[in-house]
């Protein structure tokens, strides 16, 4: 869902959250991964992805930063 407008609010369910949430723990928990055991292989992705513009660590960062946001909503009306 994308809101209307850049600040409007967006009303997930518990379950919907709950989801989202598994989600990107998932996808931390496999970069991650892929940084301290990928071996030979995930060095050659990591190295990839770094030709590629793409920070794994940023992306790892982002995704953490995302689940603080489910486990931590602000409340309606103020501001990150």
């Amino acid at each position: 869902m994308t809101p209307r407008q850049p600040g409007d609010g967006v009303v997930l369910t518990g379950g919907e959250a709950a989801f989202i949430r598994q989600a990107l723990c998932a996808c931390s928990d496999v970069l991650a991964w892929i940084r301290q055991d990928g071996g030979p292989l995930g060095a050659a992705v990591l190295a990839q992805a770094a030709r590629d513009g793409t920070a794994i660590g940023h992306a790892e960062y982002d995704a953490n930063l995302a689940i603080d946001y489910l486990d931590f909503p602000s409340k309606p009306g103020q501001s990150r």
